[in-house]
């Protein structure tokens, strides 16, 4: 055996990869290395330049000089990187700016010789094809228009689960426009407007949701955080109400930032480009009329990972994999967690409790999730878990059932009682979600002092109701379990709907 010292990681997912994407966008360009080619990707190392590669294209149709300088130099980075992480698969993509400019083939050659394989440059109807793929990736069942921001277009994509409509790419990325504009805010909205009003996608957007994608929108999004004092931090399907949005917009296209609550955690680059996002994301709300704007942290390049998937890959449910592959890397026994399932099931239905296809979709997870905080010290394992749960680079779950699995989990380690929980991030999630947390929980702590966390034992057990009783049925060589400790822990359980409770054999 291995001293603990050399021992290989235990950490990652074992399978193909790592696979790396190299964006090489108008603004931006960004390096991501992903542990595996997977239904729920996890990033292993993640590097943005503010590059500006695009600045100048509108103008006189070149790359400007010292943003191919700055660009090469950060891609030479990249390569040597991924050459260190043993990257078996990179993928290299140019967006508007390289295919626009008149030396754009030069500087793609140069690229090329970088990484040694050729670059995709990526169309208009691709980049929006692609992006909206990104999206369908990281949101169950999304309907609505996609939108991507970029510095030098903005691509918009009507999508339906995972059938995708009409698409579109427009030259109002956030520098083009700031160009194009001469810096004139007044200017910019006239510009959007005019460009918005004539799109073939907006009007399909009445009256559904707006997924926005890219790094200026979500650096309004953060601001929006910061300033609503929100209490997750988690961009990947933040929900923003469409009228409070309209007004902070306002704010932000008025162009004074300087005292603005969070301004410092965006970069100056950037922050120059706010308030010409803020432009554009308000004449889409003014023009389009959705009733809602769902931030994605999920984009072109998990768009472009998500085509490589086999079909049956693709209709995987991504939360469930992601929980999987976490119970997997840090839970006693990822089979215990599996066997859950179908006896917290039984468990619900005892207490009377009904669920939805989402909420039992939901309660899956939670089991997958229920032993990931065994390592840390008794007293802190609920909030640990819970910080963990709630702040998760999980995809296919909005913030509301994110609560529910953090919450379930945490009753879970701290008892059923919301005595020692802070009311913030609680107050995310509807009633009816913290009850039934509350109860699976109570399942839970029934569950883990019968099977000690161990496979092949809870699933020789049963949980019913009798009467105006539940009943918890072991089997004959499990009679002994039957101590003090486990019948209050029945009878908390029971208690939840009014209950009585016994334990049975047999």
């Amino acid at each position: 055996m291995p001293a603990a010292d050399s021992a290989p990681a235990q950490g990652r997912i074992a399978g193909h990869g790592p696979v790396a994407v190299v964006d090489i966008g108008s603004n931006s360009v960004r390096l991501v290395v992903y542990e595996r080619l997977a239904r729920s990707p996890t990033p292993l190392f993640n590097e943005k330049v503010l590059a500006g590669l695009g600045t100048g294209v509108a103008e006189n149709g070149k790359l400007a000089a010292d943003a191919v300088a700055k660009t090469l130099g950060s891609l030479r980075r990249f390569a040597v990187l991924t050459r260190q992480m043993q990257v078996v698969e990179t993928d290299v993509l140019a967006t508007a700016a390289t295919r626009e400019a008149s030396n754009g083939a030069a500087f793609l050659k140069e690229v090329e010789a970088i990484f040694g394989a050729p670059v995709t440059v990526l169309g208009g109807a691709d980049e929006a094809r692609i992006s909206a793929l990104g999206v369908v990736a990281g949101i169950l069942r999304p309907d609505g228009v996609t939108g991507d921001l970029g510095g030098g277009s903005l691509e918009l994509t009507d999508v339906h689960g995972r059938r995708l409509g009409s698409r579109e790419s427009l030259k109002l990325g956030s520098l083009r426009l700031q160009s194009d504009a001469k810096g004139s805010l007044k200017s910019a909205r006239d510009i959007a407007a005019k460009a918005l009003q004539a799109s073939g996608v907006l009007p399909a957007l009445a009256g559904r949701s707006f997924y926005a994608v890219g790094g200026t929108w979500r650096s309004l999004a953060r601001l929006h955080m910061r300033r609503t004092g929100y209490p997750l931090h988690v961009m990947h399907e933040y929900a923003l109400d469409v009228d409070e949005l309209a007004e902070f917009l306002k704010v932000i296209a008025r162009g004074s930032l300087d005292s603005m609550t969070g301004i410092g955690a965006v970069s100056k680059l950037r922050r120059a480009l706010l308030p010409y996002g803020a432009i554009v994301l308000s004449e889409i709300l003014r023009i389009g009329k959705p009733s809602v704007v769902t931030m994605s942290a999920l984009g072109l390049r998990e768009g472009y990972l998500f085509e490589k998937l086999t079909s049956e890959e693709q209709r995987q449910d991504p939360l469930l994999a992601a929980a999987a592959e976490l119970s997997i890397l840090r839970s006693r026994s990822p089979e215990h967690g599996r066997e859950l399932i179908p006896w917290t099931g039984e468990a619900l239905r005892a207490l009377g409790i009904d669920e939805t296809a989402e909420e039992k979709r939901l309660r899956a997870a939670a089991c997958l999730l229920a032993d990931i905080g065994w390592r840390a010290h008794p007293e802190y394992r609920g909030e640990q878990s819970l910080s963990i749960i709630a702040n998760a680079a999980f995809v296919g779950v909005d913030h509301p059932g994110r609560v529910y699995l953090a919450l379930a989990v945490y009753y879970r380690h701290s008892g059923l009682s919301d005595e020692y929980l802070g009311s913030g991030i609680r107050e995310l999630a509807p009633v009816r979600y913290s009850e039934r947390a509350r109860a699976l929980a109570g399942a839970f702590r029934v569950a883990y002092l019968i099977s000690a966390s161990m496979p092949g034992v809870i699933g020789r057990t049963h949980i019913r109701r009798s009467g105006k009783k539940i009943e918890l049925v072991l089997p004959q060589d499990l009679a002994d379990l039957a101590a003090p400790r486990l019948e209050t822990r029945l009878r908390q359980f029971a208690a939840l709907t009014g209950l009585a409770s016994a334990i049975r054999t047999g």
